[in-house]
């Protein structure tokens, strides 16, 4: 036997993982479609509330919340690809994944845009608390509309992810990071901005380019306006 190595025995999780994402990346023809999100209102936000309620509500529960109320403005990218047939939900039911130790989680909020960001943000907390002892239920791991996976938190600055079926999107997110960006669209001068850089893989049975740039436009106008982020607090806080 060869004592140059050791054999590492797979987790029931990671085998799960090895048979799904490789399923998926075989069967999926994923295309990516990228965006730079100027993040200073939505961490000066995220501080803000964290201050006025001592809630810990993260940069995760911010995308969440935005993702979901974009999905109602571009609903042809809140879809299911099972069988050969598209299926729209008619809930807008968001995957976040979750790291383990031994691979990863996804527990599904349900009906994201119908809750307040404090709502998501409880139920995020409990479900990835949940998720870490393995005590979740299967249908709290199963369907969902959309998946979200941030690895901001660990200073990657851009990644992308394997679509989960029967999904036919996720959003992948990076860190926010000081760059220099142009003052007016006359480029009068510069400044300094944190930039985050989000990817979303699309299952291009279903989704087309135009829809994703679509979706994520309307993303980054609700995660660059300081009123919409202020609104999301208040209205939590209440």
């Amino acid at each position: 036997m060869d004592d140059a190595f050791t054999i590492v025995p797979l987790s029931p999780i990671r085998k799960m993982i090895a048979v799904r994402t490789s399923a998926a990346k075989q069967a999926i023809p994923h295309f990516r479609v990228c965006a730079d999100i100027e993040a200073d209102a939505l961490l000066g936000q995220q501080r803000a509330g964290r201050e006025e309620s001592g809630e810990r509500v993260s940069i995760t529960d911010y995308l969440l919340k935005a993702c979901g109320e974009a999905l109602v403005e571009t609903p042809a990218l809140n879809v299911q690809w099972v069988e050969g047939e598209v299926r729209r939900p008619r809930s807008i039911d968001i995957a976040v994944v979750v790291a383990l130790e031994e691979g990863i989680s996804t527990p599904v909020v349900r009906g994201v845009d119908g809750k307040s960001l404090h709502e998501v943000s409880r139920e995020v907390r409990a479900m990835s608390a949940r998720a870490r002892k393995n005590t979740l239920k299967m249908e709290e791991i199963s369907g969902g509309s959309f998946s979200v996976s941030n690895l901001g938190m660990y200073g990657v600055p851009e990644f992308d992810a394997i679509i989960n079926p029967p999904q036919c999107s996720i959003l992948a997110v990076g860190a926010a990071r000081h760059c220099v960006v142009p003052v007016g669209e006359a480029v009068e001068g510069t400044r300094i901005a944190s930039i985050m850089r989000v990817t979303l893989s699309c299952d291009h049975r279903v989704i087309d380019g135009r829809l994703g740039a679509q979706f994520l436009a309307a993303l980054k106008r609700r995660l660059e306006d300081e009123g919409y982020l202020r609104t999301l607090t208040e209205e939590s806080g209440r």
